[in-house]
């Protein structure tokens, strides 16, 4: 999986790449990243990206050509089609479902906005998803694209350390996950279910569903609904 990124902030993508899990999986090679800063392609001598918007309005607009020169760049070196995520909270919102069609690609392109967003020219142009990580504005797309690699990258074979780390968690069936508990037994006077001691893995499997299934009910009733209807 080859991560692309077009940011007015390289450094910042490339210091939460290079951690934990993603910073494994890219010593192993099995992910790469490369931050493209779109300043290094205006063509402004002073590298002033944005500019005041037609018709009036607060904030400062990031101009077309050094966005559509940064793609071009990235599209050199990829050199086939590619999908161009534009982050932005007008987009569909990012969900499990939509992490694993990603990771079925070889190559993703994330375009990171800032100020008012970007000329939608250019937007017409490259982009061919449009994606939000929920219903609010940040400011700007770095932390919403981090996101999301973060969540298809660990789908990724070979990133996680086995397959269950990913198969049995939240929203992968359509419930949330199941209670987890570990040593010691009793904690501060709470003590671990005793079916979980028991060995007994089939009525493990039965306490682990009827957890998710009630734990999904009461804090997550729209995602209980669509999977058990009303």
């Amino acid at each position: 999986m080859n991560f692309y990124c077009m940011t007015l902030f390289p450094e910042m993508m490339e210091q939460a790449m290079n951690t934990s899990i993603l910073k494994r999986a890219m010593e192993k090679d099995i992910l790469r990243f490369q931050a493209f800063n779109i300043r290094d392609y205006t063509k402004d001598k002073h590298c002033k990206v944005d500019d005041y918007t037609y018709g009036g309005g607060a904030g400062m607009l990031m101009q077309a050509q050094p966005v559509y020169d940064t793609f071009q760049a990235v599209k050199e070196k990829i050199q086939k089609p590619v999908r161009c995520i534009y982050v932005t909270p007008q987009g569909a919102v990012f969900n499990q479902d939509m992490a694993q069609e990603f990771a079925a690609e070889e190559d993703l392109v994330f375009l990171c906005g800032h100020y008012e967003g970007i000329d939608e020219r250019v937007l017409e142009e490259i982009v061919t998803d449009y994606v939000s990580i929920g219903d609010y504005v940040l400011t700007g797309g770095e932390l919403p694209a981090l996101v999301m690699m973060d969540a298809i990258a660990r789908l990724v074979p070979g990133v996680l350390g086995k397959e269950e780390s990913f198969m049995t968690e939240s929203f992968t069936d359509g419930l949330l996950e199941y209670p987890q508990y570990s040593r010691p037994e009793e904690w501060m006077g709470k003590k671990v279910p005793e079916v979980l001691l028991s060995g007994h893995h089939a009525n493990i499997e039965k306490w682990r569903y009827e957890q998710s299934v009630e734990r999904t009910r009461q804090r997550r009733p729209d995602l209980y609904q669509r999977k058990f209807g009303p």
